[in-house]
């Protein structure tokens, strides 16, 4: 969404950087590179030689490593960083939520909650579960994790996901509680809704604090906002400035 409002602004070159992580991203406008930058160091290197005008941190949530990168770098090359992430879910009432602060604890506090559980984490924590030998997981990713539970069978889909199908598939497989990250967002919160009306018990995941000081937009519309304000001030003389946009 927000490569594809940045490539309506003529005055601005868009390079969208992907980790590498997702075997069939979406296609996106502008340029597209692929893969780390090699550390803090990296990251700052690339933005003097690209003589970047801006970063916009549209990571994962959960991206830890990259936005404290991200941080870092801008704050070493003096480039302008803004984060866009989506407000993170809240429990409301009826919902029988249990918080942890990792993955790990996660996996730890499943003893007790239930059996069979629906694993929505993403495939780079399901390590976690490994040893987990008390549950049955349906694990849903979109790429296939390199290590499963024991007891587990992969569905490998990708959202949005309706209210519908959440409620379905949590009754045809008898899931009786779901671990989740606290992502935020429509597409995958349906699973939310549908535990709260069948009174299934969800362990969230809670998010990562960001680095301190940097700004933080909750929409790619507030992020090009953002942008034009930093970069496109009519006052200001502008040949194309390059914009890099960080994502999973």
């Amino acid at each position: 969404m927000l490569a594809q409002l940045l490539a309506q602004e003529p005055a601005l070159r868009v390079v969208s950087s992907l980790a590498g992580r997702t075997e069939r991203p979406g296609v996106l406008p502008g340029t597209v590179r692929v893969g780390g930058f090699g550390g803090v160091a990296g990251l700052a290197d690339y933005l003097r030689a690209e003589q970047v005008a801006a970063v916009v941190d549209a990571t994962h949530p959960f991206a830890e490593t990259m936005s404290d990168h991200a941080a870092q770098a801008c704050s070493q090359t003096g480039v302008p960083l803004v984060v866009v992430q989506r407000p993170p879910w809240v429990a409301g009432p009826g919902d029988r939520w249990t918080s942890v602060a990792t993955v790990a604890e996660a996996a730890v506090s499943l003893s007790g909650i239930g059996t069979r559980a629906l694993l929505t984490i993403g495939r780079q924590g399901v390590g976690a579960f490994a040893e987990v030998r008390d549950v049955w997981f349906l694990v849903r990713s979109i790429d296939p994790p390199t290590t499963l539970p024991p007891d587990a069978e992969l569905l490998l889909d990708r959202g949005p996901f309706t209210l519908d199908d959440e409620r379905g598939l949590l009754q045809r497989n008898d899931i009786d509680v779901v671990v989740t990250k606290n992502s935020g967002g429509a597409a995958t919160g349906a699973k939310l809704v549908a535990a709260r009306e069948l009174g299934i018990p969800v362990v969230v995941v809670q998010r990562p604090a960001l680095p301190p000081g940097v700004p933080i937009v909750a929409t790619a519309a507030e992020a090009v906002d953002w942008l034009r304000r930093r970069l496109l001030d009519p006052r200001i003389r502008c040949n194309q400035r390059t914009v890099t946009e960080l994502r999973p």
